[in-house]
C-alpha cells in the first residue's frame, strides 16, 4: 500500500469478524474472564473484542457497562473535561456525501471567518467559561492565505482576551491531513491535540462516500497521524463517523490504528471520538445512514472502547440528544463538548443551520451541562495543565496507563472547576459546586487532598489558572 500504510491489516480484521460470525454464543465465564483481563488496564486482543461484540442480554450489558465505569474511574476519576468547537470556515474541496460542507452542496451558505470574527467567536466562548477550543475548518482555505489561514486563526484565538482578562489556554485542531512540514507549523503555533477522523475504515464504503477531492485518497488520510507524529505532535486523536459501515467493523480497525501508533511511536492516540451521523443540510445520506447505530449498540461500543484502550480519552460530541449523552457519559467518556455551534460565526450571532456541518442533538448551554454533570456526580473540568507542563505523549502515557494520572487530573479538575464557579456561574450553582468539591476532596488520598486544598486556597484568593 502507498503512503506507508502497509501496517493496516485489512485481511486480519475481516478474518476476525468472520470467525466471530461462526463462533458459539458468548458464555458467562468467558465474559467474566474478559472483564478480569480488562481491569488489568492492558487492553484487549481482537479475539476478546469480537467476543464482546456478541454481548446482547441486559445482564451481560450491565456487566460490560459496570466494568467500563470502573476502568474510567480507576484512570481518570470522576472528572469530565469540557471544550467548545470553533468552526472558522466551511469551505471545502471534497465531495463527501454525508457532509453539508461538500463542494457541490449549493444549499450551504459558505463562509470563512476573518481575524475580527474569530476573535469575537473566541470572546463569546470565553464568556461561557470555556478554556479549551477545538478549531475546525473545512478542507479548503481562502485563496489569499492558503494554510496560513489556519495558523493565523490559532494565533488570533490565543491572543484574544474577554472582559475579565481570560484567554483560551489550549487550542486543539481538526483540519485536513498535512505534509510533515505543515504539521511542524501546527506544532510550532502551539496546538494541543491534532484530531483527524478516518470516517470509515471500510475501503469499499470509503470509496463510495468520498467521491472527489484529496479526501478520496484512503491511504493519505490513514497515514496522517504517522506524519503528525513524525513532525513532533505527540498528542493525536482519531475517530470514525458511525453509520457509514457496520460499527463492529469500524471498532476493530480503530483499535488496530491506535495499536499501530503505539507500536510505531511508543505513544497511542490521546483521544478517540465516536460521532454518529446526524442530519445535514443538502445530504440525503446524513438523514438515512447506510448502517445506522442503535442507542443500545452505541452504549456497547463506547464501553468496549473503554476496555480496549483504557488510557485513551473518549470524546462525546453534541451530536447526541441530551438523554443519550447523559447515559453514555457514565460508560467511560472523559471529554465532552458543550454549548456548541457547528456553523462559522454561530457563537457571536444567531446560529445558522444553513451554514452548519450537521444538526446538533444537544442544545444545552455550558452552564446547563455543568449543572447536569454535577447532579450526576461528575466533576466538570476545564484543565489544560498537561499541555503547559509538557506532560504529553510518552510522559502522559507513563502516567495514564497505570492510572497515576488521576493524582494530577483530580486536583487540576477541582481547581479549574472552582475557578469557573467563581467567575461564570450564579450563586446557586456555586453553592452546589462547592458541595461537590467537598465530596471529591473527602475521597482523595491524604497527600493528594492536602495538595488540592492548597491549590483551591489560591483560587479562592483570586488566582487563576492554578494547576500541578
Amino acid at each position: 500500500m502507498s503512503n506507508g500504510t502497509g501496517w493496516f491489516d485489512r485481511n486480519g480484521i475481516f478474518a476476525a469478524l468472520d470467525k466471530m460470525r461462526v463462533s458459539r454464543k458468548l458464555d458467562s465465564w468467558q465474559l467474566a474472564d474478559i472483564m478480569d483481563k480488562s481491569l488489568e488496564l492492558n487492553g484487549l486482543s481482537f479475539q476478546d473484542l469480537c467476543a464482546l461484540f456478541q454481548v446482547e442480554t441486559e445482564e451481560d450489558c450491565e456487566t460490560l457497562f459496570s466494568t467500563a465505569r470502573r476502568i474510567k474511574e480507576k484512570i481518570y476519576g470522576r472528572r469530565i473535561v469540557l471544550f467548545a468547537p470553533l468552526y472558522i470556515s466551511n469551505l471545502c474541496n471534497n465531495e463527501c456525501l454525508y457532509c453539508a460542507f461538500r463542494r457541490s452542496n449549493t444549499l450551504l451558505t459558505r463562509r470563512a471567518l476573518n481575524r475580527e470574527e474569530i476573535q469575537n467567536e473566541t470572546r463569546v466562548i470565553l464568556d461561557q467559561g470555556h478554556k479549551r477550543i477545538l478549531l475546525v475548518a473545512g478542507e479548503a482555505y481562502p485563496k489569499d492565505d492558503g494554510f496560513s489561514y489556519v495558523i493565523k486563526a490559532i494565533e488570533s484565538i490565543y491572543t484574544t482576551r474577554n472582559a475579565q482578562g481570560d484567554s483560551i489556554r489550549r487550542v486543539n485542531a481538526n483540519v485536513a491531513p498535512l505534509t510533515v512540514e505543515r504539521f511542524r507549523e501546527l506544532k510550532d503555533v502551539g496546538i494541543g491535540t491534532y484530531q483527524l477522523f478516518q470516517e470509515t475504515y471500510h475501503h469499499l464504503t470509503y470509496a463510495a462516500v468520498h467521491k472527489a477531492g484529496k479526501k478520496s485518497d484512503f491511504d493519505w488520510r490513514l497515514n496522517g497521524m504517522d506524519r503528525a507524529m513524525q513532525a513532533g505532535i505527540d498528542d493525536v486523536g482519531i475517530g470514525v463517523l458511525l453509520g457509514l459501515s457496520h460499527w463492529r467493523f469500524e471498532l476493530l480497525p480503530l483499535i488496530h490504528h491506535a495499536q499501530h501508533l503505539e507500536k510505531e511511536f511508543g505513544v497511542g492516540c490521546h483521544t478517540i471520538s465516536v460521532p454518529r451521523i446526524e442530519p445535514a443540510v443538502g445530504s440525503d445520506m446524513a438523514s438515512a445512514p447506510p448502517s445506522p447505530v442503535s442507542d443500545k449498540d452505541f452504549k456497547k461500543l463506547v464501553a468496549i472502547l473503554r476496555l480496549a484502550v483504557p488510557y485513551t480519552g473518549l470524546i462525546l460530541s453534541t451530536r447526541e440528544a441530551p438523554q443519550v449523552r447523559d447515559e453514555v457519559i457514565s460508560l467511560g467518556v472523559s471529554q465532552i463538548s458543550a454549548g456548541s455551534c457547528t456553523d462559522p460565526g454561530g457563537y457571536a450571532a444567531d446560529r445558522n443551520e444553513s451554514a452548519a456541518q450537521f444538526t446538533l442533538g444537544d442544545h444545552r448551554s455550558l452552564a446547563e451541562m455543568v449543572d447536569s454533570l454535577g447532579n450526576s456526580g461528575f466533576i466538570p473540568s476545564f484543565c489544560t495543565a498537561c499541555y503547559r507542563t509538557n506532560r504529553t505523549g510518552h510522559d502522559f502515557m507513563e502516567l495514564a496507563k497505570p492510572g497515576a494520572i488521576k493524582a494530577k487530573c483530580g486536583p487540576n479538575a477541582l481547581a479549574s472547576y472552582l475557578e469557573y464557579l467563581q467567575h461564570y456561574t450564579q450563586e446557586s450553582t456555586l453553592s452546589a459546586g462547592r458541595h461537590l468539591i467537598e465530596d471529591e476532596l473527602s475521597a482523595m488520598p491524604q497527600k493528594v487532598r492536602e495538595r488540592t486544598l492548597g491549590m483551591l486556597k489560591k483560587v479562592e484568593q483570586g488566582q487563576r489558572d492554578v494547576f500541578c
